[in-house]
């Protein structure tokens, strides 16, 4: 479920890169590499879980399925958010120091 997840995330987000010029302004690249790479380490999870378990690997309980949405979800939240961290750090636009230099 995080594998699929993840790169649903990452086909979305390339995408979103690939059609929008405003997407490339504003480094929407990194959260691509991000999702990206989660689902890179996934994919070896997934490997290493198969040659571990064999065809078990495939037949997850239910509350196995449960607790790898929300794996998936939280490093979707957790990349997004470390994405948006660094668009108001690196500021692409000038838009928070606009906004800083109108305030003093």
């Amino acid at each position: 479920m995080t594998l699929l997840l993840t790169v649903f995330a990452a086909v979305a987000s390339t995408l979103v890169w690939y059609m929008s010029p405003k997407a490339r302004e504003i480094k929407i690249s990194i959260l691509n590499w991000m999702f990206w790479g989660a689902s890179l380490m996934w994919m070896g999870d997934a490997i290493f879980g198969y040659m571990e378990d064999g065809a078990d690997y495939f037949v997850p309980s239910g509350a196995d399925m449960l607790n790898d949405l929300f794996l998936g979800i939280s490093v979707i939240a957790l990349a997004m958010v470390i994405w948006v961290v660094y668009i108001l750090i690196s500021d692409p636009k000038g838009v928070v120091r606009k906004s800083i230099l109108k305030k003093n």
